[in-house]
């Protein structure tokens, strides 16, 4: 915590000082910035010291330490503010703001990039593209108005000269989604009375330009030679003014400035720099340096005489030229190049809010669009001689610092007594009569300077100072030559002095009735609408006025400034404030110097040491109670989720005296007071535990409530699914059920009949169906045949299984007889003979084949033989001997049969002693009705476990019988 840093740095917040007093605090301040602290706070202020060099405080692993961290976790830091803005906006979604203020040079501007830094890291951490180009153009527009709005002086490199307050709107998940920016007067392009100013493009532009460019504009390199850079002494530019204009360059096409608008702010530029006629010897023939400017807009020499020499004035129904005398010119020629620039800046400004801001934005369908405000704006400044723009600054200052003894320092303590909080009051000093002294309607020194600007005849400087002295003798805050004769600080008829809150400033009244009208002759305006440029054009919208028509009189310069400072006051005060202060800590820009006076003046001027004692004497948090309760209840079992007690008030009671920190707080009539911010961080800590805790509870039941709904979705969508495979199987038997209804009455048994496309569910099953629907068919057709033709048939289907694949002719049209010995009538008498004394032998049942074949030997030699085969035995017999049995080999020594897959009917016996019988088939049956397939399918239907080998062999006696070819078909 920043209370915890080191003591060798001092105290990290200034509410911590052992006593409050200035002695103290100032100590307290030059140690830290002796040391490199160049933050600390005072409760949730920050006091920022600039320290004219470069920290390496402000990378990315900065950034991570004070990112998603309360405030007093880190040491004091612009980021912490930053962060500490941002939770509140997307915590409690409020509209905050960050409020720079301090002097010129104290580190305003730097500390308004660091912020925006800050808050374009944090953001976005989807990565998603159009927010991206939302941070991105956010960033790059300030470095566009830094350049423009800025200027180099004699007392600061880079002085803002204008005012500005940045909007940035943020979406419901706390994305930048867009922001509007408001300047407030920009300071004219001249020179000041004792310094020098110039803009900070301008030098870029004559230094960093490439040679083409600055060619094409018709303007030199060298500052010197241009009237309105050169006034005030020596200018010194930058070794990085060419990469600062690239950047420049680079930054307005990222925003969205288009090509020819960029070049058309390149023209003007030029032309404001080409305005420097010396005014004792004006005559069109010295118009040299407008010749370009003329070519460039479509201005004709003519027209530009006139406008710059003459004046075109409206005398009832007249119109007269009036030539203007040497200082009416340079008055004219002044105004003309500082009302184009203003005019110039102005249009940047509003063409970047075109671009930038929120479009198409609908709080119903996107969420509600939060704010966080950014305000830089030009600090208190006490010059030798103060001028009409200096005068408004102060008066802003004036109204901030109102702003802040109000929200801070006033309402703070009013807040105690409206909430009953005992209190002892702290005295400090209310500018508000400064202000009124200010912008008091008919009173104010605005309302007289602007009843002065209204009269009729000449008006002068002098008779506005007068009307200051007759109004505001007895003002406590005024005083002038007049009024305080002995004072020889001020002159007589020039000078008035005003008791600021921060010092007395002395103000010099000459320009001021000038600069408040700001006029500018009605030529220039008609010459500048008269432009071919469409951009120029569109900036002087008045210009297509004719010369004879009367309009309403404009607002002041110092109206329209009042008007909105009022506008901004009330804007932040609309917002929750976050404050950084900021301290020049010298003049000379040195980063070791600390000078004490004018720190100590700087000190007293922001109020930060009445600020400290009303901390001190105070709390540092306050909250009504039932946000409090929103925030904090989980904390405790008595408030979680609900809590059952009389009041919130009484809740909140009960929760903090269970974390017992009952002894640190206040209970007021709505809010509930935190002294310390150690309670403050404790309750956070204790949150961020709980709130732990619930999202796992939270997921847990999410996740529950996930899967029962997964669940239902599941059985729903299964008892669908089995619904509709009960119906797909039901209409798949019913449409099998229709077509194979009549089958029994068909003449093929419904062989003809196409079975159904099953559905998935029963695509295995189908199988088992059209099994059982060929096996009925089968059996249909077997039903009725005899013994013998069942066995026949039995025979062919075995026949078929084993060598459907393996031969083109089984045999299987015609009537297979088995035993072709007895049926043939040449063979019968001795066969039977023969085969009966066998059957009394052998004891066989049965008859399986008989048939005369050529047997194949060993030795490739062929014999006339016969072959029996019962149920028992297979006989080799000699048909030349009455069929004498030769050889008989019992059926279970054959192990196989082998048959070759051609024509012929080579058939090979196996047997266990390897023996084998090699015949080839032969009888009194055509040779192309085989008997091959009636051999294998007889024995395979008697024989169930017969191998048989339905392959062309290739053995020797194979190939012999082949080669004789005697008796075997081929």
């Amino acid at each position: 915590m920043a209370e915890h840093e080191s003591l060798e740095f001092g105290k990290a917040d200034f509410v911590l000082l052992d006593t409050v007093s200035m002695e103290e605090f100032m100590a307290n301040l030059k140690l830290r910035f002796e040391k490199g602290r160049i933050y600390s706070y005072i409760g949730e202020v920050v006091v920022s010291v600039n320290p004219y060099r470069a920290m390496n405080i402000y990378g990315r692993d900065t950034i991570e330490q004070y990112k998603g961290r309360e405030l007093y976790e880190r040491p004091p830091h612009l980021f912490a503010i930053a962060d500490a803005a941002y939770k509140a906006m997307k915590r409690r979604n409020k509209d905050t703001c960050i409020v720079i203020s301090g002097e010129s040079g104290a580190g305003k501007t730097e500390a308004s990039k660091y912020i925006m830094q800050y808050i374009a890291a944090i953001t976005n951490p989807n990565q998603r593209a159009e927010v991206e180009r939302v941070k991105n153009m956010l960033l790059k527009s300030n470095c566009v108005l830094e350049a423009f709005g800025n200027a180099k002086t004699n007392r600061n490199d880079n002085s803002s000269r204008f005012g500005k307050y940045m909007d940035i709107n943020f979406d419901f998940k706390g994305d930048p989604i867009g922001g509007h920016i408001n300047n407030y007067l920009l300071e004219k392009v001249s020179g000041w009375l004792g310094f020098h100013i110039i803009c900070v493009f301008h030098l870029q532009l004559l230094s960093g330009a490439p040679d083409s460019l600055l060619h094409s504009l018709h303007i030199k390199k060298d500052p010197k030679a241009y009237t309105y850079i050169k006034i005030g002494g020596q200018i010194k530019t930058s070794i990085n003014d060419n990469a600062d204009f690239k950047a420049v360059a680079d930054a307005m096409k990222v925003i969205g400035f288009t090509g020819d608008e960029i070049q058309t702010v390149y023209k003007i530029l030029a032309t404001i720099l080409h305005l420097k006629i010396d005014v004792e010897t004006l005559g069109l023939e010295k118009l040299t340096d407008l010749r370009h400017t003329k070519i460039e807009h479509s201005w004709t020499p003519l027209n530009v005489e006139k406008a710059l020499l003459y004046r075109t004035v409206a005398t009832g129904r007249d119109v007269i030229e009036k030539q203007h005398t040497t200082q009416e010119a340079s008055y004219g020629r002044d105004a003309l190049a500082k009302a184009m620039y203003e005019r110039l800046f102005c249009w940047i400004v509003g063409r970047i809010n075109d671009i930038i801001e929120v479009k198409n934005y609908d709080a119903r369908i996107h969420g509600k669009n939060t704010v966080i405000g950014v305000l830089d704006i030009y600090g208190f400044e006490i010059f030798q001689n103060n001028s009409f723009e200096q005068f408004c600054i102060n008066y802003c200052n004036e109204k901030l610092q109102q702003l802040f003894i109000q929200l801070v320092l006033k309402q703070e303590q009013e807040e105690y007594q409206r909430e009953g909080i005992p209190w002892k009051h702290i005295d400090y000093f209310n500018n508000q009569i400064i202000v009124d002294l200010v912008e008091q309607q008919h009173k104010g020194i605005f309302s007289i300077l602007d009843e002065a600007c209204m009269n009729v005849g000449k008006v002068t400087d002098e008779v506005f100072l007068q009307g200051l002295d007759v109004k505001l003798a007895k003002h406590a805050h005024f005083s002038s030559r007049k009024l305080s004769p002995t004072d020889k600080s001020l002159e007589f008829d020039r000078d008035f002095r005003i008791r600021h809150y921060a010092g007395d400033v002395a103000y010099s009244v000459v320009g001021f009735i000038d600069k408040n009208k700001d006029t500018l002759f009605q030529d220039f305006k008609r010459l500048l609408y008269n432009s071919s440029n469409p951009v120029l054009k569109g900036m002087w919208p008045e210009g297509k006025l004719r010369i004879t028509e009367v309009t309403k009189r404009p607002l002041t310069a110092a109206t329209l400034f009042k008007n909105s400072m009022i506008l901004l006051v009330e804007n932040l005060a609309s917002k929750e404030p976050y404050y950084v202060r900021c301290i020049k800590p010298n003049d000379v820009k040195s980063p070791l110097l600390f000078e004490h006076e004018r720190c100590r003046h700087q000190v007293e001027y922001l109020g930060l040491l009445e600020n400290v004692r009303v901390r001190r004497a105070g709390f540092a948090y306050r909250q009504t109670y039932p946000r409090f309760l929103q925030r904090y209840k989980m904390i405790s079992e008595f408030t979680w989720p609900n809590h059952d007690l009389p009041s919130d008030k009484e809740a909140v009671k009960k929760l903090l005296q269970g974390c017992r920190f009952d002894h640190d707080v206040a209970y007021g009539k709505t809010k509930v007071f935190i002294r310390t911010p150690r309670t403050l961080f404790s309750l956070e800590e204790q949150r961020a535990e709980m709130v732990q805790r619930i999202i796992l509870f939270l997921q847990k039941v999410w996740r529950g409530a996930l899967a029962r709904r997964r669940y239902r979705r599941m059985r729903a969508a299964l008892i669908i699914l089995q619904a509709y495979r009960r119906y797909k199987v039901k209409s798949y038997i019913r449409e099998v059920n229709r077509r194979f209804k009549n089958v029994q009455s068909m003449k093929d048994y419904g062989r003809h009949v196409k079975w159904p496309t099953p559905p998935k569910v029963l695509v295995f099953s189908s199988w088992i169906f059209l099994d059982a629907s060929f096996r009925w068919w089968a059996w249909t057709l077997i039903k009725g045949l005899s013994p013998e033709e069942t066995l026949q048939v039995r025979a062919k289907v075995a026949c078929l299984e084993a060598l459907k694949s393996q031969r083109a002719d089984l045999g299987l049209q015609r009537d297979w007889e088995g035993n072709y010995l007895r049926d043939s009538p040449d063979t019968a008498s001795s066969f039977t003979l023969i085969s009966s004394m066998l059957q009394r032998k052998d004891k066989f049942m049965r008859v399986l084949f008989s048939c005369n074949v050529r047997k194949i030997n060993r030795f490739h030699k062929t014999e006339n033989r016969a072959v029996l085969i019962t149920d028992r035995h297979l006989y080799k017999m000699d048909p030349l001997r009455q069929y004498k049995p030769m050889k008989s080999i019992p059926l279970y020594n054959v192990t196989g049969m082998s048959i070759s897959s051609g024509k012929d009917q080579l058939v090979v016996f196996h047997t266990k002693d390897s023996r084998d019988l090699v015949v080839c088939l032969q009888g009194m049956v055509p040779a192309n009705e085989s008997r091959i397939g009636e051999l294998v399918g007889t024995l395979l239907s008697h024989f169930k476990r017969l191998d048989v080998f339905g392959v062309d062999l290739s053995g020797e006696d194979y190939r012999a019988a082949r080669g004789h070819g005697r008796g075997c078909p081929q």
